[in-house]
């Protein structure tokens, strides 16, 4: 299993960027682990996320406001049950409630009203697990999260790169790649 982790934090200078290293993914114990390398990466941040892509297929997100109040939100539950790395990043959280994407609320240039909906890019059944809101106040609504990793042939890194772009933050992280 191949995993890309890129840390993410906004303080008073900007956004600050870099991949971060979890370790091999069977050592990771838990999520709280993981926030603790994201919090060590900038101790003053005022929002703090980690982006890991792992293989390709799935997505986990977490956040940090401050250091503190830990939100996680997972692509599909799939993660949980096919890698340690999922289990530890995922494994205690649940799945939203299920959402009604509306058309309107997809707003990617190439995204085409009259086309037929889009398959999730996990496949029909995937599942995500977490909190689809934990990006809403920085510009990235729960079911545009949702929609995003739903996309047919957007990949974790797509879904990533978009998020990015609404942070402002695309460039550097394409540059850690």
């Amino acid at each position: 299993m191949s995993y890309f982790a890129a840390a993410v934090a906004r303080g008073p200078k900007g956004w600050a960027v870099a991949e971060l290293d979890l370790g091999r993914p069977s050592e990771l114990s838990d999520v709280e682990e993981a926030a603790e390398l994201l919090r060590d990466f900038d101790t003053e941040a005022e929002v703090s996320l980690l982006f890991v892509e792992v293989d390709d297929e799935y997505l986990a997100i977490l956040r940090l406001d401050e250091g503190e109040d830990l939100r996680v939100f997972g692509s599909d539950a799939a993660f949980v049950d096919e890698s340690p790395l999922g289990a530890a990043l995922l494994g205690d959280e649940d799945r939203p409630e299920q959402v009604d994407l509306p058309d309107d609320d997809y707003e990617s240039d190439d995204y085409d009203a009259d086309a037929e909906p889009a398959a999730p890019a996990n496949g029909d059944d995937a599942e995500p697990v977490g909190d689809p809101e934990l990006l809403a106040d920085l510009g990235v609504p729960g079911k545009r999260l949702l929609a995003l990793c739903a996309g047919e042939g957007l990949m974790p890194s797509d879904v990533t790169a978009e998020i990015c772009a609404v942070l402002g933050c695309a460039d550097d992280v394409e540059e850690l790649r």
